[in-house]
């Protein structure tokens, strides 16, 4: 018999820490699970992914019944939806999530610890429970998956009203006319439009001249064109050096930029980064050390320096995507009970979930160029696509790469309507070494998106012949 209380414990309940306990479970384990938060789900069902998608999807109803107001004047809006309207579907959802996540972890008899987790010794976490009580729990095996929490603002702190931080957005209970977003990162970009979907005028600022440079380049740059449509003002290149707030009347949050520039707004959201909320693990007890942003190091089966503790997800840094973080989570499982369970998959998709949505999966341009692979491009666009006239979408692109020599699948890349489930079908084609030929050879639905597959496809092999 061992003596320790369970055979892995997951520090967080989001995606990596409940797939890690599931996976521990189903291998005939004895798996806990510590959450210091409201429910299981951590972040992710909270205040991040589940919450700002669901809010997505009522902006892009609300301005879809906006935009039929000519042809159907009953469906016309008297005014912008109230926060009230935008949200109402958010707690439904949540609460279902944590429903499916509470009976899988219930049916695989994962037990549930309530508190707040830090080291005793490498073997032992004290709980903190919310009434002050403490009480000690050990584990052969230890995954820490903790998650982040959003970078302060500079200058004042984040009061939920008029400063925000990300996980504020979800509790709004007006809508600004005006907003600064600060950081062009995956979740600024969302948040700046959707905001603007709903006619909120909002300036983006962010230091770096090129953000999300890990996307394909031209998509990116069409992504902000949209923006630019939609009343987005972008000031790249610019860092905030401070912010404030003027008492006026009105009241307003007002940005200082290092240029000189000043920006006056009803609202500020930070989001500039997250750190790695390792702060409160004790992390010196078990010998391991955290970096300058809280993020741990951890090796090509998520082992921290301490054979048997374990980091998953966004705590350790890039993709940072809760579809990555629950496979990181099920990989360091079967690693902590020497199952051989394959390295994570390097194919994987990222989506982002702005108006229009992009996803990729594969190299882009930029990334084939600068290691030498010779590939063509193939192109369609949503205006030549019957599908895409039938949902009105005529700015949507898609593109794919192949390898010039063996014609073989390299990357997929899209913008527009549907692009983060259109792009899976080009994954399972990468992953399984397909190239042009399969999708030149195959039939599609008709009308769908997925004929941009074969159209993309004809551009490309009539590019090829020369």
């Amino acid at each position: 018999m061992t003596a320790y209380d369970f055979d892995l414990i997951c520090i967080g309940s989001g995606p990596a820490g409940q797939r890690a306990a599931v996976q521990a479970a189903k291998l005939g384990r004895r798996a806990a699970i510590v959450e210091k938060g409201r429910f299981v789900g951590g972040v992710c069902v909270d205040t991040g992914t589940i919450p700002s998608k669901t809010l997505r999807e009522a902006v892009l109803t609300f301005a879809a019944l906006a935009g039929k107001g000519d042809r159907l004047p009953w469906a016309k809006l008297e005014a912008r939806p109230t926060c009230q309207q935008l949200f109402a579907g958010v707690d439904t959802v949540i609460a279902r999530e944590i429903e499916v996540l509470e009976n899988q972890l219930r049916r695989n008899d994962v037990t549930v610890i309530a508190g707040e987790a830090s080291f005793g010794d490498p073997h032992t976490l004290v709980v903190r429970s919310a009434n002050g009580g403490r009480h000690s729990v050990t584990a052969e095996h230890i995954l820490i998956a903790v998650g982040t929490r959003p970078s302060p603002p500079p200058g004042v702190a984040a009061d939920g009203e008029m400063i925000l931080n990300t996980d504020h957005i979800v509790r709004l209970t007006s809508l600004p006319r005006t907003l600064a977003v600060v950081g062009a990162g995956v979740i600024g970009v969302e948040y700046t439009s959707i905001f603007s979907a709903l006619g909120v005028a909002v300036t983006l600022v962010e230091r770096r001249d090129r953000p999300l440079e890990f996307l394909d380049h031209e998509i990116v740059d069409e992504l902000f064109h949209q923006m630019r449509s939609r009343n987005v003002t972008l000031r790249f290149g610019e860092t905030v050096e401070s912010i404030g707030v003027a008492e006026g009347p009105p009241r307003r949050a007002v940005l200082h930029l290092e240029s000189g520039k000043r920006i006056a707004t009803d609202m500020v959201l930070f989001s500039a980064g997250r750190i790695a909320a390792t702060d409160a693990l004790n992390l010196s007890v078990a010998g391991l050390q955290a970096d300058e942003r809280g993020r741990l190091s951890v090796d090509e089966c998520f082992r921290t320096a301490q054979p048997h503790i374990f980091a998953a997800g966004d705590v350790i840094g890039y993709p940072s995507l809760a579809a990555t973080s629950s496979e990181q989570g099920r990989l360091a499982a079967c690693a902590a009970f020497g199952v051989e369970a394959g390295p994570m998959a390097s194919h994987f998709p990222i989506g982002i979930y702005a108006i229009p949505e992009i996803s990729m999966v594969g190299a882009p341009e930029h990334e084939l160029t600068q290691n030498r692979v010779p590939y063509e491009s193939g192109i369609a666009r949503y205006r030549e696509i019957a599908r895409g006239q039938i949902l009105g979408d005529h700015a949507g692109m898609f593109k794919m790469l192949f390898h010039r020599e063996d014609r073989r699948l390299l990357g997929i890349h899209c913008i527009g309507t549907g692009a983060t489930e259109l792009v899976h079908v080009g994954q399972a084609v990468l992953g399984l070494g397909g190239g042009l030929d399969y999708f030149l050879r195959t039939v599609f639905n008709y009308p769908t998106l997925a004929e941009c597959y074969k159209v993309a496809a004809l551009d490309a092999s009539n590019k090829l012949r020369y």
